[in-house]
């Protein structure tokens, strides 16, 4: 494994720009002056970083946002936060982390040496009181490696991010191990296949916690159309479960096109009303995976004041953010159901033209049911109302 620290870099002044938001009173910016040369460089949230030849992704912005906020309410809460980032990149995810929400220390590791200079580079730009001071230390090492040296050595982290590639399950049992008690993961996944329960025998977040002796719970779940990438803040604490029924199986009847949730003790009884409750050939079963809520909105509300607050919701530009946080609450009302409704499926089901989403959330409403749009797609809804209730509402609202 390869070490760097700010002390192996010369002493040349590296660009930080002034940013309006919150920022360690700790850290030194450092001059502005020849930032970057012979380089391209970008900003995000006003800090300006080099991306070298590493795999960037602007689009991923919004979660580095979320995993800020999240940071920084652990670090407000606790009183201090220690970040592993093990796939770190250009590094911009670990200088947001020092910069924004005031880490303590981040350790920015990243297989590839080659990207070694331009993460020193980045998170120059932020120096400790003192030369025997080290608010982050970079690592060229397999992420699984370096999570298991930490354990090894008793050095437990307060959040770890893992921004891999694929299937996460590769990398859970590694960073639960090197993770503080009531401590953040922060998982990503661009294999929804697996995350989504087609692949029994790869171990959920949920499972493989279990087998721990762990339970974690979802903060957030967040999903963006690039990649596809999702992404869940997990809390992690020692014991089971408080209770089963967040876990369990879902159904999906491509007949009449209802879902349904069902736990361990009724795999024998999944069937559909549309077949009188019979097994039919019609019904496609995925998991053992989470069935409960994906969110947690106390702690949402917590995130949107914070970035409301830090201002990162009042631009025009910016308010995609604060609309994203505002519909991850609404999705967090307790009556809401597992998945959502597309309302392209049920103008399809209906054979009529796709209803207006505004007029459909207010007939539901009025018909007593819970409704709220969905962040995943632009036009689907999240309501505890089966696809034949909305077909018949469809079709109601088409007459007038």
């Amino acid at each position: 494994m390869i070490i760097l620290s700010a002390k192996t870099l010369s002493s040349s002044p590296f660009l930080l720009l002034s940013s309006p938001y919150p920022q360690n009173p700790n850290s030194k910016p450092v001059s502005a002056s020849q930032a970057f040369p012979e380089s391209e460089y970008r900003t995000e949230r006003g800090l300006t970083f080099d991306t070298g030849d590493s795999f960037f992704r602007p689009e991923s912005a919004t979660g580095r946002d979320l995993g800020v906020l999240a940071a920084s309410l652990y670090k407000k809460s606790k009183g201090g936060i220690r970040i592993l980032d093990a796939m770190c990149g250009c590094g911009i995810r670990s200088l947001r982390y020092l910069v924004e929400a005031e880490a303590d220390f981040v350790l920015a590791n990243d297989a590839n040496e080659d990207y070694g200079r331009t993460i020193l580079e980045n998170l120059s730009q932020v120096l400790g009181d003192s030369e025997e001071e080290r608010r982050w230390v970079v690592t060229h090492s397999d992420a699984n490696r370096v999570m298991t040296e930490c354990y090894l050595r008793r050095d437990f982290y307060d959040l770890i991010d893992v921004d891999s590639f694929g299937s996460e399950s590769s990398f859970l049992r590694s960073a639960y191990n090197a993770l503080k008690l009531d401590g953040l993961f922060y998982i990503t996944s661009t294999d929804g296949y697996s995350s989504g329960g087609h692949r029994p025998y790869h171990r959920g977040a949920l499972r493989e916690a279990s087998v721990l002796g762990y339970r974690v719970t979802p903060l957030f779940s967040y999903y963006s159309y690039h990649g596809p990438v999702f992404r869940v803040m997990l809390r992690m604490n020692r014991g089971k479960l408080p209770e089963n029924r967040n876990y369990g199986f879902i159904s999906y009847c491509t007949e009449c096109g209802n879902s349904q949730a069902f736990l361990w003790n009724e795999l024998g009884q999944i069937g559909c009303p549309c077949n009188e409750a019979k097994v039919s050939r019609s019904l496609i079963v995925s998991g053992p995976l989470w069935i409960g809520p994906l969110h947690d909105a106390a702690y949402l509300t917590e995130m949107l004041n914070l970035a409301e607050q830090w201002g990162w919701t009042s631009n025009e530009s910016e308010t995609h953010l604060g609309k994203l946080l505002k519909q991850m609450i609404e999705e967090s009302d307790p009556k809401l159901p597992f998945g959502y409704i597309k309302l392209d499926e049920v103008a399809s089901r209906a054979k009529i033209n796709s209803p207006p989403l505004r007029t459909m959330m207010s007939a539901l409403h009025k018909e007593g049911y819970a409704v709220s749009r969905s962040h995943i797609a632009s036009n689907a809804i999240k309501t505890n109302c089966q696809m034949t209730q909305c077909i018949r509402i469809a079709k109601e609202l088409q007459r007038f």
